[in-house]
Formats: C-alpha cells, sequence, structure tokens
C-alpha cells in the first residue's frame, strides 16, 4: 500500500508535483509577458510562438499614453490603500468585540455576519448605489438625500464606503483574538485601562500577523476590482481605476490590433500588486499558519 512513509522515501515524486503546478501557474503569466511585447501582426499568428520573434517595447509607450495612466494609477493606489485601512480597522474591532465582550445579541450578530457571506457581492450593486446617489449632504443633496445631481457618486468615497467592511475580514479577526489569552486583557482593566487602550495598547499589536494577511488579500481585491468602479467611472470619467481603463482602451483600438497594447496596459496594473504581494509574502504565510493554528 502506497502510504506515507513510502512517499517520503521517494521525495521525488513531491518535486514534480510542485513543479509541474508551478509550471502550469507560470505559463499563462509569461504569455501575458511576452504578447505584451509582440507586434499587431505578430500576435495570433500560428504557429504559435511564445517568446516574439521582434520585442515591440512602443506597446508600453502607447498604453501608457491612451490610458492617461497617472490619473487611473492615482485613483487605484488611493481607493485600494483606503478601503484596506478601513477593512483592517473595521475587522479588528469588530473582531475584538465580538470575541471578547459579552453583550446582548453578540451570537446573533455574529450569524448576521455570517450570513452577509454567503450573499453573492452583486446582489449589492443595486442598493450601493441608491445608497450613494440619496447620501445626505454630499453633492448637493439634503439632509433627506434629495435634490443633489448625483449625490456621493461625485466623490472618490463612492468607490472606498461600500467596500469599508468586509465581513470575511470580521470573521477572520474573530477567529484569531478568540486565541488571544483573556487573563492580559482582564489584567488591563484592572489596572483601569478603557477598552479602547486595552484594544490599541493590547489586542491590535498581537493581530499583527493576521491583519497583514488580510490586508494583502483585500488590497488586491480591491485592486482588481472592475464592476463597482465601472459603474461610478461611466458617470464621471475622472473616478475611473486601473481595470475600467484597460477595458476602455481595448475598446478604443481595433481588437484585432489592440491586444498587445492591452497586454501591455495589464502589465503594468499587475506589477503593483506583485510587488506588494513580494514584500509581504513571508507574513502572508506566517499570518495563515497562525490563524489556522487559532481555529
Amino acid at each position: 500500500m502506497f502510504n506515507r512513509h513510502k512517499m517520503a522515501r521517494i521525495p521525488w515524486v513531491s518535486y514534480v508535483v510542485v513543479i509541474f503546478g508551478g509550471v502550469i501557474m507560470v505559463v499563462p503569466f509569461l504569455d501575458l509577458v511576452f504578447s505584451s511585447l509582440k507586434a499587431f501582426s505578430e500576435y495570433g499568428r500560428l504557429p504559435y510562438h511564445l517568446v516574439p520573434q521582434h520585442f515591440t517595447w512602443s506597446n508600453y509607450l502607447t498604453a501608457f499614453q491612451s490610458l492617461q495612466l497617472g490619473k487611473l494609477f492615482s485613483n487605484s493606489v488611493i481607493v485600494s490603500v483606503s478601503v484596506t485601512a478601513l477593512v483592517l480597522l473595521t475587522s479588528a474591532m469588530a473582531g475584538y468585540a465580538l470575541a471578547k465582550l459579552r453583550f446582548h445579541g453578540r451570537q446573533a450578530t455574529f450569524r448576521f455576519i455570517l450570513a452577509t457571506m454567503m450573499l453573492p457581492s452583486f446582489l449589492m450593486l443595486i442598493p450601493n448605489f441608491v445608497i450613494m446617489v440619496n447620501f445626505p449632504l454630499v453633492g448637493g443633496n439634503n439632509i433627506l438625500g434629495q435634490g443633489g445631481q448625483g449625490g456621493m457618486i461625485t466623490n472618490i468615497f463612492s468607490l472606498i464606503l461600500p467596500f469599508a467592511v468586509s465581513g470575511f475580514g470580521i470573521f477572520l479577526m474573530r477567529q484569531f483574538i478568540m486565541g488571544l489569552p483573556i487573563e492580559v486583557i482582564e489584567a488591563a482593566r484592572i489596572d483601569g485601562a478603557s477598552e479602547g487602550r486595552i484594544f490599541f495598547n493590547v489586542i491590535l499589536p498581537q493581530t499583527t500577523p493576521i491583519a497583514l494577511s488580510l490586508g494583502l488579500l483585500t488590497f488586491v481585491n480591491s485592486w482588481n476590482e472592475y464592476i463597482w468602479p465601472s459603474i461610478i467611472g461611466s458617470s464621471n470619467n475622472n473616478l475611473m481605476t486601473l481595470p475600467v481603463g484597460i477595458q476602455m482602451l481595448q475598446s478604443a483600438y481595433d481588437p484585432a490590433r489592440s491586444m498587445p497594447v492591452v497586454m501591455a496596459g495589464i502589465v503594468m496594473s499587475m506589477l503593483p500588486i506583485l510587488i506588494v504581494f513580494l514584500i509581504f509574502q513571508k507574513y502572508y504565510v506566517r499570518g495563515v499558519a497562525m490563524s489556522g493554528m487559532k481555529w
């Protein structure tokens, strides 16, 4: 019988599986990079060549100029960083309250948060849009959210507020904080520390590994978000983000000739999240391992 001990005697099997899986994941990325360097006449030509015969670096210049990359990049950075910071703060605060505080309706609140994770995100598009349009005292609206010319959708906050709270983030933080020793919190209370001071000085520093993991996932998801920014950007071009701009770049050119330029735009949009992931990779792995131990 082929068991774990026999597997340990032939480690090359594990190496082959890992290498095979790595190749499957890396080849599409390499194809994306090489396609961004192909000439229009070479892209899609048969027989297919992964590496371009002639490197066309002008695709990146064309994409940069057509995308107005500076504006799109700044919008994506502002939105992604703001959403990540708000998700980390709200998730840590709610996770601490649900894990360590005792109040009426705590379990019902936690179940409600879990239920929100079961809903497809597209179900929230229309309610969120209506809320943004009728947001009080913004965009010319009165206190009742009426009379304005678009409300919050004229402001970049419309790309941030709908994603400021994450049910998954709250769940993840709660599970992690539940494993922290209650004796430290009780000692701080005996010393007269307020709940706010306990949270910021005692709890928050200990959540750093899982917070970095959650922050990385949130940043990547926010950076790649397309549907909601496309809805908001359709009414205000100044609020478009990189994914929306790349899609518009594809529609602005002849589809038969635009793909290398679009690929160049995708590569440029991927670089920030790739750099962020490489920087925080070890913290992400550590956070996932520690959260698994606490569960």
